[in-house]
C-alpha cells in the first residue's frame, strides 16, 4: 500500500496549528493513574463536629474520615452565603471579581472564566453533579459544564475504566431546617444543655433552634455516612480521593450572611488513598493541617492534582499536587447584597486574627431579612433587644456597624471583643488594612460600583470584562470609597470634590461619606440638594437619606418617590432600602410604595424591590391582600 507523504504531513501540521491555536487545557506531569475524587458537601455548617473538638455534637461518620485523612482547621468560604460561594467555587475567581457577589444576581460570566467540570473532561473525567447547582450565573446552563446534573446523577454510570469525579450535596443542615420547630421531646439534643455563644440571648426559642441545629447536624453526618459506605461497597474508595466541607458557616443569625468566623469558617477534611501519598499535605494520616485555604483555592488545587498546568487567570492557590504553593498568609472573603438588603463588608483572615472592613457602617447587623426571620430564634432575639432584655454584647447586633472590626480569633472565637481602636494592635490593624486594599484592587473588585449603576453602565457584557476593559478607573473609586468611609470630618472638603466627579461610583461614595459624617456634613446642605438632580439613582437615594438625616425631609422624599419610578429594579430596592431604615411612613411614601407595587413590571427578574415593599407593607400594618403583586420566594 503506497502512503501519501504530503497529505500525511498536512494532517500532522494540521493537528499541531489546531493544538495551537485552539488549546483545551495545558498539562504537565499528569499521574498515570488518574484519581478518582469524590466531593460530599453539606449546606450552611460551620465546623460543629466532634472532629473539631465540639462535645456537643454527634458526628461519628465525620469524625472517622478526619482519623482516616486531614482535618483542615483555617478553611474559609470566600461569601458566608450560597450563591456567591458556589460562583467562586466553579470558577476559581472570587465572586466579587466576576461581579456575581450579590445574592442570586446572575449577571453574565465571562467567555474567559472556564469552570473546573470542563477541564476535568477534557482530561476524560465522567463528571456528576447530585445536584445543586445555584451558580450565580446568567448567561449560563448550570447543567451544561456536567456529564449528568440531576438526582439520579452518579458516578456508576460512567465507561469502564474511566476516572470520576463526583459532587454530591445535602441540604439537611440548611437554614430552613430550624424554620418549624420540632417538639423538644423529640429532640436527641437538649435545648437545656446546648452551648450558647455569647452574642445570642440565651431565650427559650434560642436553645431550642440551637438544639434542633444540632439534631440536624447529626442527621447530614448519617448522609454523608451513606455516600462513604457506598463508596466502600463498590470497591473504589483505594482510588478515591474524598473531599468533605461546608458550603459556608451556620445556620443561626450573625453566621450565615454576615463575614465572621461564624459565616465563613467551614469543616474541611480531605481522605487521601495510599496510593496517592505524594498528595499528603502532612506526614501522618489523621492529622490537622493549619494553612489557610479557601474555596477559590479549590479550582487550582483540582489542576494541580490532575496534572493541569494552572491558568493565570485564577486566583486561589493549589493547596495539593505538585503546583501547590507555599501557604498563604491571608484568607479574603466578602458580602454583598442578601437578597433584598443592601449592605458591603470584605473581611481578610491571617493565622490568628480578622480584620473586618465595613463599607456601610450607617446599616445596622440585623437588618430585616425575610428568608432570615423565618426562624424563631431571631424573631426572639430582637424581642429581646426590644425589651430591654439584651447585654451589651447581645445588642450589637441591633446597632450601627463600625467602619473597621479586628478580633483575635485564638481568644475571642466568637469575635465579640473588637480591637480596631486598641492602640495595641495597631500594627495588626494598618497591616490587615492595607491587605484588603490590595486585594480589592488587584481582583478588580466590582461591588465598589453601586450594583444599580452597574446594569446601566454594562448592559450585557460581563462584569469581569467590563472593569478590565479600561473603561473604569478602578483605583479612583477604591480610593474615594475608603476615605469616604473612615468618617473623618477633616475630610469633608474630598467628599464635595467626589460629587463633582464624571465617574458615578466615584460620587457614590462621596454622598456615603457624608452620610456616613451625619451632623458633621450640615455645612453642605446645598451640596446634597444639588446631588439630588444626579443622573445615578444610587446617588440620588444615599444623598436623600444624608438630607433627611440632616432634617430636609421633604426634599429628600420627594427625591426617594423619584426613585421609586425608576425602571431599574434595584435602583427601587435601594430606594426602598432607605425608606425602612429612616423609618418614614408618610402618607405621600406609602402612596409612592403602592403605585411602585402596582405599576412594577411583572417579570422583574428577582422581584427583590416586591420583597422589599412587602416588609413595608407589613411594617405599617396595612393588608398586603389588597396589592396584586406575587410576593413568593
Amino acid at each position: 500500500m503506497r502512503i501519501n507523504l504530503h497529505k500525511h504531513f498536512a494532517l500532522f501540521l494540521f493537528l499541531i496549528v489546531s493544538a495551537i491555536l485552539f488549546p483545551k487545557c495545558k498539562t504537565e506531569n499528569i499521574p498515570d493513574e488518574l484519581p478518582n475524587i469524590l466531593w460530599l458537601t453539606s449546606e450552611d455548617n460551620s465546623p460543629f463536629l466532634g472532629c473539631y473538638g465540639d462535645e456537643f455534637a454527634t458526628t461519628p461518620n465525620l469524625d472517622k474520615l478526619a482519623s482516616e485523612g486531614f482535618l483542615y482547621t483555617h478553611a474559609y468560604a470566600n461569601a458566608p452565603v450560597c450563591a456567591p460561594t458556589r460562583n467562586t467555587i466553579l470558577t476559581g475567581v472570587y465572586a466579587c471579581s466576576g461581579g456575581n457577589e450579590h445574592m442570586r444576581s446572575r449577571y453574565p460570566k465571562s467567555d474567559l472564566v472556564k469552570t473546573y467540570p470542563e477541564y476535568l473532561r477534557e482530561l476524560g473525567y465522567y463528571c456528576t453533579n447530585n445536584s445543586k447547582t445555584d451558580y450565580n450565573i446568567g448567561n449560563f446552563d448550570d447543567k451544561s459544564v456536567w456529564d449528568e446534573c440531576n438526582n439520579k446523577a452518579h458516578y456508576k454510570n460512567r465507561k469502564d475504566g474511566q476516572p470520576f469525579f463526583a459532587v454530591f450535596n445535602t441540604t439537611i443542615s440548611h437554614e430552613s431546617c430550624i424554620h418549624k420547630s420540632i417538639p423538644s421531646e423529640e429532640l436527641r439534643h437538649s435545648p437545656d444543655e446546648v452551648p450558647i455563644p455569647p452574642h445570642h440571648p440565651a431565650t427559650k426559642e434560642m436553645k431550642h433552634d440551637w438544639a434542633q441545629y444540632y439534631d440536624k447536624v447529626e442527621d447530614m453526618d448519617a448522609q454523608i455516612g451513606k455516600w462513604l459506605k457506598e463508596l466502600e461497597e463498590a470497591g473504589l474508595a483505594e482510588n478515591t480521593i474524598v473531599f468533605y466541607y461546608g458550603d459556608h458557616g451556620g445556620v443561626l443569625a450573625r453566621s450565615k450572611r454576615y463575614v465572621y468566623e461564624s459565616g465563613t469558617r467551614v469543616p474541611f477534611i480531605v481522605r487521601i488513598p495510599e496510593k496517592y501519598k505524594y498528595l499528603f499535605p502532612e506526614k501522618k494520616v489523621g492529622s490537622r493541617v493549619d494553612r489557610l485555604i479557601s474555596f477559590v483555592d479549590l479550582v487550582p488545587t483540582l489542576l494541580s492534582i490532575t496534572g493541569i498546568e494552572i491558568p493565570e487567570y485564577l486566583q486561589g492557590s493549589a493547596f495539593l499536587g505538585k503546583q501547590k504553593t507555599a501557604d498563604p498568609e491571608y484568607a479574603f472573603m466578602f458580602r454583598g447584597r442578601m437578597d433584598e438588603r443592601y449592605d458591603m463588608s470584605r473581611a481578610v483572615r491571617d493565622q490568628k486574627y480578622r480584620y473586618i472592613r465595613n463599607y456601610m457602617p450607617y446599616r445596622v447587623y440585623g437588618q430585616h431579612l425575610e428568608y432570615l426571620w423565618r426562624a424563631p430564634s431571631i424573631v426572639s432575639w430582637e424581642k429581646a433587644y426590644l425589651n430591654g432584655e439584651c447585654n451589651e454584647i447581645q445588642s450589637i447586633f441591633w446597632e450601627t456597624k463600625p467602619v473597621e472590626e479586628l478580633y483575635d480569633t485564638e481568644n475571642d472565637p466568637w469575635e465579640v471583643n473588637n480591637l480596631a481602636k486598641d492602640k495595641n494592635y495597631a500594627d495588626v490593624l494598618e497591616r490587615m488594612r492595607a491587605a484588603n486594599k490590595e486585594w480589592v484592587t488587584r481582583i478588580y473588585d466590582t461591588g465598589f460600583l453601586p450594583e444599580a449603576d452597574r446594569v446601566e453602565r454594562v448592559g450585557n457584557e460581563s462584569i469581569y470584562d467590563y472593569m478590565r476593559s479600561g473603561k473604569v478607573n478602578l483605583e479612583e473609586i477604591m480610593n474615594a470609597a475608603e476615605i469616604a468611609t473612615l468618617g473623618e470630618v477633616s475630610n469633608l472638603e474630598t467628599l464635595k470634590n467626589y460629587l463633582q466627579s464624571e465617574e458615578s461610583a466615584v460620587r457614590y461614595w462621596g454622598a456615603s461619606g457624608m452620610l456616613i459624617l451625619g451632623e458633621k456634613a450640615n455645612a453642605e446642605k446645598e451640596t446634597l440638594k444639588n446631588t439630588l438632580k444626579d443622573k445615578s439613582a444610587s446617588v440620588v437615594s444615599v444623598a436623600a437619606e444624608a438630607l433627611y438625616n440632616l432634617g430636609e425631609k421633604e426634599i429628600a422624599k420627594t427625591a426617594l418617590l423619584s426613585v421609586l419610578k425608576n425602571p431599574n429594579e434595584f435602583a427601587r430596592c435601594y430606594a426602598l432600602n432607605v425608606i425602612d431604615c429612616i423609618d418614614e411612613k408618610s402618607p405621600e411614601i406609602i402612596e409612592g410604595v403602592i403605585d411602585m407595587i402596582e405599576n412594577a413590571e411583572s417579570n422583574t427578574r428577582n422581584k427583590y424591590d416586591m420583597r422589599a415593599a412587602k416588609w413595608l407593607i407589613d411594617k405599617w400594618g396595612l393588608d398586603p391582600d389588597e396589592y396584586p403583586v406575587d410576593f413568593a420566594w
